[in-house]
C-alpha cells in the first residue's frame, strides 16, 4: 500500500474545510506528527498556536457526504520525552459543595511528567506527595480525531460533535479504527492532541500531553448510515455520542450502536436491544470539554457469525 511521509507546516485550531495539506487514496498509509495541546512540537519549541493544534487535513479521494472514512492507527509513540499535566481535578467533575470546601481551582497547577518509551513508563518529573514512586504506563492516545463538519462549519479543537473532533477518549490508540461520517468532498480528516497516557474521563481536563510521531491508514466505506463517530479494536465495536448534558451523549453513543447493528449488520431490532441491553458497556470518554463524551462498547464476539463491520475500501 502507497505510504506518504508528511511533515506539517502549519496546522489548524478549528475542524473545517480548510484547504487539503494532502490527498491520498483510501487505503494509502501517512506517517506524520503532531505538536501537543499547546503547540510545542518535539524539539521542545512552539510551533503552533495553542489549543489542540490539528495535523492536516487528509483529503481521502472518492469520498462524499452520505459515506464513512476510517482512520486506522497503526502507531503512535510520543516524539519527545516529557509531557505535562494538570495535579488538579477540572470543576466539572466534582460536587459544588465539595469543590468549594478546596482552595479555588487554577488553571495553572500543571506539571512536568517523563515519559520513557523504552521502558514503557510515564512519571512525574517532582515527587506528588504522598505518591512517591508513582509509575503510570504508556499508553498513546490522540485526544483529536475528526473531519470537517457540515454545513460550511468552523468548530473549535476545544469540543466535539457528529464530526468527532476533540473527544479526548482513551481507547483511541494503536490498533484502533475510528469511523467517521463524510460531510464534505474528501472528508478533511484532522488528527492531534496527543495524550501519553489518560484515565478515563478527562477529570484533570489533561491526559500528559505530548507532541506524537503517527501513522495512520484512511480508508472509504461508501454509502454508510452512520451519524456519529464509531470505532473498533481487536475484540469490541464501539460508538461516540458528544454532547452536554451527559445523558445526551449517551443516548447519541447507544442510538448510533443500535443504528450501526440493525441497518449495516443486518441484526433485527430485537437482536440488537438484547445485545445493547444486556452486553454492552457505557464508558465516558470525558466530562470536561463543552461537549462531554460518552462511549458505547459491544464485544465482537457476541455478534452473529459473519456479522462483522464492512471493510473500508483499500484502493482508489
Amino acid at each position: 500500500m502507497p505510504t506518504h511521509s508528511f511533515r506539517p507546516a502549519v496546522y489548524h485550531n478549528t475542524f473545517a474545510a480548510h484547504p487539503a495539506a494532502l490527498e491520498v487514496a483510501p487505503g494509502d498509509v501517512v506517517r506524520t506528527s503532531t505538536v501537543d495541546a499547546r503547540g510545542v512540537g518535539a524539539a521542545g519549541e512552539r510551533e503552533a498556536t495553542p489549543g489542540n493544534p490539528l495535523t492536516g487535513p487528509f483529503h481521502v479521494r472518492g469520498a462524499e457526504p452520505g459515506d464513512a472514512v476510517t482512520v486506522r492507527l497503526l502507531e503512535l509513540a510520543p516524539s519527545r520525552d516529557t509531557g505535562w499535566a494538570s495535579h488538579r481535578l477540572a470543576p466539572t467533575t466534582l460536587e459544588p459543595d465539595f469543590l468549594a470546601e478546596l482552595e479555588p481551582y487554577r488553571g495553572d497547577a500543571i506539571a512536568t511528567w517523563r515519559i520513557d518509551a523504552s521502558a514503557g513508563t510515564v512519571t512525574p518529573v517532582e515527587p506528588v506527595p504522598g505518591l512517591a514512586g508513582l509509575v503510570l504506563p504508556l499508553a498513546p492516545m490522540l485526544g483529536c480525531v475528526g473531519v470537517a463538519p457540515a454545513r460550511g462549519q468552523a468548530i473549535s479543537t476545544a469540543t466535539s460533535g457528529p464530526h468527532g473532533g476533540n473527544m479526548d477518549y482513551r481507547g483511541i490508540g494503536v490498533g484502533t479504527t475510528v469511523h467517521l461520517p463524510v460531510f464534505v468532498p474528501g472528508a478533511l480528516v484532522f488528527v492531534g492532541d496527543g495524550h501519553a497516557v489518560q484515565g478515563a474521563g478527562e477529570l484533570a481536563g489533561t491526559g500528559v500531553e505530548t507532541a506524537m510521531d503517527v501513522t495512520l491508514e484512511l480508508g472509504l466505506v461508501k454509502g454508510s448510515s452512520i451519524r456519529w463517530p464509531r470505532g473498533e479494536d481487536a475484540t469490541h465495536l464501539f460508538t461516540l455520542g458528544n454532547a452536554r448534558p451527559l445523558d445526551q451523549a449517551a443516548q447519541h453513543a447507544i442510538t448510533e450502536m443500535t443504528r450501526w447493528l440493525t441497518r449495516e449488520l443486518g441484526l433485527s431490532r430485537e437482536a440488537a436491544a438484547v445485545l445493547v441491553g444486556q452486553a454492552a458497556d457505557l464508558e465516558v470518554g470525558n466530562m470536561f470539554d463543552p461537549a462531554y463524551t460518552v462511549v458505547c462498547r459491544l464485544p465482537k464476539a457476541l455478534l452473529p457469525r459473519g456479522g462483522a463491520p464492512r471493510e473500508a475500501s483499500t484502493g482508489a
